[in-house]
């Protein structure tokens, strides 16, 4: 007798058949002859090139407009009086990404007429407020659309596996969701128990079944989304990094194939735009802002209008004019909303205006239901989120590229720890700043905030390279920041450390980058071996740790991060971390905010 499923059944059998289901419906419109007539006359393009330069220098965009420009042209286009007579309408695209489980209101960074800046933002009770205000200004044409890594990145999260998210993000009401990066992290079952959790449509055409049996199509989720609204027919195209499984531990993404956007990206464009006469195409995107221009720059992205991308936690105030498509990017944390308005008369786009709005605590009252929501799902863990390991004196920041307060405190506990000859930890760039009270002098750090800075808490790992292996690793790491081509970029910032010192010029060829290297002040010999600790990566070989392969005698030290740190703070809280130019470069300076340079982009 067949088992009785609930409605709600998240069962892996439930969630398969949910995925055949949906791709039972992506292709229900095209006759099986037309689809495979069209997909032989669409094909596929050849690899475009990359942009020059290691900051990835660009022109300004030449009709870009200034934040004030934006709220005077959104006023026009709201005045004039094709909208007033209802002759057109306006399209309405409310955008977050990388919200990374920030539950609470938090400190946030600014920089303001060139100086460092903290304000409280976000909150999922303050974000569901102004999303609420700003889709009631344009009721029925405004769609809210989320750009992945939501469900890592807080202690709820982790303990829950993202669980406890997905009501919020339903409780908000998103549209359409797109799985960035960390939407692994939990492995490839609970990724779509979550994901199909969420009522919004998912959208993204890189990720596969990764089976014997899989062809080609056996897509995860559907690759495109097609909505009428404001006049006009719209569709929408999602594309994961492709390079998730070395950026993390390879055993998140255990099941899934990944590949590049290049491989489909103008044969569903041409679809959309084609076959489906969509009247615009936007490609909802998580590869970060330098990928993401890149891929605007090259012919596979002709007919698409707009990438709305994610994952470096980039805020474009501008929307960036690549060749073929623009570029916008929202920030992170809940803390900002792109909103994107377009007029659209008789199905022609006739004006458009952008602006990236914070999501601002004491403009935006938080929503009952949602506060009510969040205390629920803390609720379980409260106790132990709550719990205070320690205090800091000096901001807890990891915004920029090249080196971290946060990150040296992360390395000096594992220096502290272990007395390796070098201590590392990643490149995150998850985690929004902790800033002392002034009056009090001094930031709690909670269990909850741990969490946060380290949403999985992997054991530590010891092992034993040459001065060589150093420093042909470093050349690597750089190179994942730098690359001059930009679909060769992954992982986060620069690799963080402690014991050594690095030197750089951003603007070389791989292998070429590093000018020294000082371990314990002296310089690096490449026939030395010099001990190192750094974080054990699921899935790595045993001779892998960091990112650095062929490590000699590795040595699982039975010490899980998280334990490290609040041992740590145990013994020297309050710590007042702070910039010590462990990481410089000769072209940038050390507080590097952004890989990206021109294009009229600035990090601020």
């Amino acid at each position: 007798m067949p088992l009785n499923h609930l409605p709600a059944c998240s069962c892996s059998d439930c969630h398969q058949n949910e995925i055949s289901r949906a791709e039972k419906e992506l292709h229900l419109k095209l006759s099986e002859n037309s689809r495979r007539d069209f997909l032989k006359k669409a094909g596929r393009l050849g690899l475009g090139l990359g942009i020059g330069g290691g900051l990835i220098a660009g022109p300004t965009a030449a009709s870009a407009m200034d934040e004030e420009d934006a709220v005077l042209r959104l006023h026009e286009m709201q005045r004039s009086k094709a909208v007033q007579n209802n002759k057109a309408s306006i399209l309405t695209i409310l955008h977050t990404a990388d919200i990374h489980s920030q539950l609470l209101t938090h400190d946030e960074f600014f920089i303001e007429n060139g100086k460092e800046v903290y304000k409280k933002r976000g909150g999922f009770a303050v974000l569901k407020t102004m999303i609420n205000s700003l889709r009631n200004q344009n009721p029925a044409n405004t769609l809210v659309i989320d750009g992945g890594d939501c469900f890592q990145g807080g202690g709820v999260a982790a303990l829950t596996e993202g669980r406890a998210i997905v009501p919020l993000m339903n409780n908000i009401g998103y549209d359409i969701m797109l799985p960035g990066n960390w939407e692994v992290v939990y492995g490839k079952e609970m990724m779509m128990k979550d994901m199909f959790g969420y009522n919004g449509v998912k959208v993204c055409a890189n990720m596969f079944h990764d089976t014997k049996d899989a062809q080609h199509e056996d897509l995860i989720f559907p690759p495109y989304y097609i909505k009428y609204i404001a006049g006009i027919k719209i569709g929408f195209i999602g594309y994961n990094d492709p390079l998730t499984p070395k950026r993390q531990s390879p055993a998140y993404s255990n099941g899934i194939r990944f590949a590049f956007p290049e491989e489909n990206i103008q044969r569903y464009i041409r679809l959309l735009k084609e076959y489906e006469k969509c009247d615009m195409v936007f490609l909802l995107t998580h590869m970060g802002l330098a990928q993401q221009i890149g891929l605007s720059n090259k012919p596979e992205t002709m007919g698409a209008d707009y990438i709305l991308g994610a994952d470096t936690h980039e805020r474009v105030r501008k929307p960036i004019e690549g060749k073929y498509a623009r570029v916008t990017e929202p920030g992170a944390f809940g803390s900002f909303i792109a909103k994107l308005d377009i007029v659209v008369e008789k199905g022609v786009v006739k004006d458009r205006s952008y602006q990236l709005l914070d999501v601002d605590p004491y403009k935006y009252k938080e929503d009952a239901e949602m506060k009510l929501l969040v205390t629920k799902a803390r609720e379980p863990y409260k106790k132990e989120l709550d719990k205070v390991i320690g205090k800091t004196k000096t901001p807890l920041l990891r915004y920029y590229v090249m080196e971290t307060p946060m990150d040296n405190f992360i390395t000096d506990a594992i220096m502290w720890k272990f007395k390796p000859d070098i201590a590392l930890s990643n490149g995150f760039r998850f985690c929004p700043p902790l800033v002392p009270d002034a009056k009090k002098g001094y930031a709690e750090i909670t269990k909850d905030y741990l969490w946060s800075m380290l949403p999985v808490d992997s054991e530590a790992k010891k092992g034993i390279i040459t001065g060589r292996q150093l420093w042909d690793w470093m050349e690597k790491e750089l190179h994942n920041a730098f690359a001059k081509d930009p679909a060769k970029r992954f992982g986060g910032w620069v690799v963080r450390f402690n014991g050594m010192q690095v030197n750089f010029t951003i603007d070389r060829e791989l292998g070429k980058r590093v000018n020294w290297i000082k371990v314990n002040g002296l310089a690096v010999d490449f026939n030395k071996e010099y001990s190192f600790v750094a974080c054990e990566r699921e899935g790595d070989p045993d001779t892998t740790i960091c990112r650095v392969e062929g490590v000699d005698e590795p040595t699982r030290l039975g010490y899980t991060l998280h334990r490290v740190i609040e041992e740590y703070l145990a013994k020297h809280s309050p710590i007042a971390p702070k910039m010590e130019d462990r990481c410089t470069a000769t072209d940038a300076p050390h507080n590097l905010l952004t890989q990206l340079m021109g294009y009229g982009y600035e990090f601020r």
